[in-house]
């Protein structure tokens, strides 16, 4: 009996910490999404956000969609040539990348990159007191740190996916057309003819969902670190694993909503 409630308990600790974390990130991103609205708005801090993130990401998500486009026309040959059904190969690469891999892949490169990148700045800012100096010079950090970063984000991603789009496609057109014997006119017309503008909408619909939740974990482990260079170092582990996590599992949301029946 005292084991179960030594277990109960233990859970309970679990799941009240765990609503209470989600409470602080959400009034966390409710406070920063408010100051939207109110001047000043610092233009060159979001330039700049933006830039690093749809710009220096660009290599990492472009090399990722390729290869992901090509692997996914080889695996869905080799499994359709069992059904006779190799010519689902061009609709079965548009569909898979425009509404599930372009932005889920997507948003989980740039969550290793940008999310670990300002988790550490922004750590390092208030491990050195930086950010308490802000308050000192009447700067508000988070209209000054956080803000400029999320928009830049919940912008810059749905951009990313879209090269993402184009270039996954390309890379299952390429496989299909040089190693597996598609002829490129009927290979691009299947692809264009199954393709539907919702399918495209949808994956920049979760790619701003993506950039939103990765700059917020971003700058949340950042701005709530401590504890020296010990804290930006598990405040920049703990960015990347949350973003992660909660990119999937939001992704799982969306689909529901959009595609179910």
């Amino acid at each position: 009996m005292d084991r179960t409630l030594d277990l109960t308990a233990a859970l309970g600790r679990v799941v009240i910490g765990a609503l209470r974390g989600a409470g602080a990130v959400a009034l966390f991103a409710a406070e920063a999404a408010s100051h939207l609205f109110r001047p000043p708005f610092y233009g060159r801090l979001f330039l700049k956000a933006f830039i690093e993130i749809a710009w220096f990401s660009l290599p990492v998500v472009a090399l990722t969609a390729v290869f992901t486009g090509m692997v996914l026309a080889l695996q869905s040959y080799t499994g359709f040539a069992r059904f006779n059904a190799e010519g689902a190969v061009a609709n079965v690469v548009v569909l898979s990348i425009t509404r599930e891999l372009g932005p889920v892949l997507a948003g989980l490169m740039v969550a290793g990159r940008i999310g670990a990148a300002f988790a550490a700045e922004i750590g390092t800012m208030r491990v050195t007191d930086q950010i308490d100096a802000l308050g000192t010079l009447s700067t508000n950090p988070m209209k000054y740190l956080v803000t400029p970063r999320l928009l830049a984000g919940t912008l810059a991603l749905p951009l990313l996916v879209v090269v993402a789009d184009i270039l996954g496609v390309m890379g299952g057109w390429l496989i299909g057309t040089q190693q597996l014997g598609f002829a490129s006119g009927a290979y691009l017309k299947a692809t264009f003819d199954f393709l539907q503008i919702w399918d495209v909408v949808s994956g920049l619909v979760k790619a701003a969902v993506f950039g939103f939740i990765v700059t917020l974990m971003g700058c949340w482990c950042g701005y709530t670190s401590g504890g020296g260079a010990q804290g930006v170092g598990r405040a920049t582990t703990s960015a990347v694993v949350a973003s992660s996590i909660l990119i999937l599992a939001t992704d799982y949301i969306l689909t529901a909503i959009f595609f179910s029946r």
